[in-house]
């Protein structure tokens, strides 16, 4: 176990050309599952839990480590597996996820792998639990399943989706209908999320599932000859997806002459200085954290006045 957060520890730190490192376990049984060794804080074996009343079914208590206190979720039994009986032999991977930090309770942990993003590859279509993974990959001729977590954390959280009154009716109408976004991200659920944001001020938008699917469509309008930049407000793009993550898709924009002058925002549950010193090393032109509705909108609405010169609204 020691080796394993050893090297948590330290691959937390780099970053590869479209590659990524995932950390692989087990849900009480011979499939394995991976999550981006960037999210770990810690990994340990699973420390007492504090039951807390009417808490979500899932969550199976709290932990109190380092002066917090921490929501410690099954799972297994988050994406309909049986819970786990007995948690004295299992562990806790402690994540950060938009901006909170959660524990996963998980029945054994394996080992660190480095891949390459482009043999990360969409879910089967028909997979049974195909409702909550977001990626596949092949590892020693097996199948490891990638959770969407981002859908995972919504069920838990139920957390509010909506734009305050404020900043919905802060920009000019006629002016918010006539902006365009590109969205680029492979949880249903985070492109769910940021489309209903971007409707609820007005602005529409085209989606893509991951960052490869995303370049073809801009290749594309910029092949029919019009500038992208005067169709396109902005991309607002994931970094975490499979063939294509958000860091080199971002970096093939800045390079190509036909699409360098597009605004590119980074949305992700990626977070901390080193996101930040990434997102400037590839040229994007900001970073949010998911999910704060308000925070996205407003970013939106700042874009707009920004390109279009609009004027907030009186309050």
């Amino acid at each position: 176990m020691a080796g394993v957060m050893e090297g948590v520890n330290q691959r937390t730190r780099l970053v590869g050309h479209n590659r990524l490192e995932l950390l692989l376990f087990r849900l009480g049984s011979k499939q394995r599952f991976g999550i981006n060794v960037f999210k770990i804080q810690e990994v340990m074996q699973c420390p007492p839990l504090t039951h807390i009343p009417k808490s979500h079914h899932v969550v199976r208590g709290v932990a109190h480590m380092r002066g917090k206190t921490i929501p410690v979720m099954d799972l297994g039994q988050a994406i309909g597996r049986p819970p786990i009986a007995d948690i004295a032999g299992c562990f806790v991977i402690i994540t950060e996820y938009n901006s909170s930090i959660q524990g996963f309770l998980v029945s054994a942990v394996d080992r660190i792998i480095n891949v390459n993003w482009e043999s990360i590859l969409p879910p089967p279509t028909g997979s049974g639990s195909s409702s909550y993974l977001t990626a596949v990959t092949n590892v020693d001729n097996e199948l490891v399943e990638i959770i969407d977590v981002e859908k995972v954390l919504a069920e838990v959280t139920n957390a509010s989706m909506d734009v305050s009154e404020s900043i919905r009716n802060s920009g000019e109408a006629a002016v918010m209908a006539a902006q365009h976004i590109l969205v680029v991200d492979d949880s249903s659920v985070a492109r769910n999320q940021v489309t209903r944001t971007l409707d609820q001020i007005g602005v529409s938008s085209t989606v893509a599932r991951d960052g490869r699917e995303g370049l073809n469509i801009l290749q594309k309008w910029a092949a029919e000859g019009q500038p992208v930049s005067d169709r396109l407000t902005m991309v607002i793009t994931d970094i975490e997806m499979p063939e294509m993550d958000g860091y080199t898709l971002t970096a093939e924009i800045k390079k190509d002459p036909l699409l360098k002058d597009l605004y590119v925002l980074m949305h992700t549950s990626l977070s901390g200085v080193f996101n930040n010193a990434m997102v400037r090393k590839v040229g994007a032109d900001q970073f949010v954290p998911k999910f704060r509705p308000d925070q996205l909108a407003q970013a939106v609405l700042d874009r707009v006045k920004e390109r279009t010169g609009m004027q907030p609204k009186a309050a």
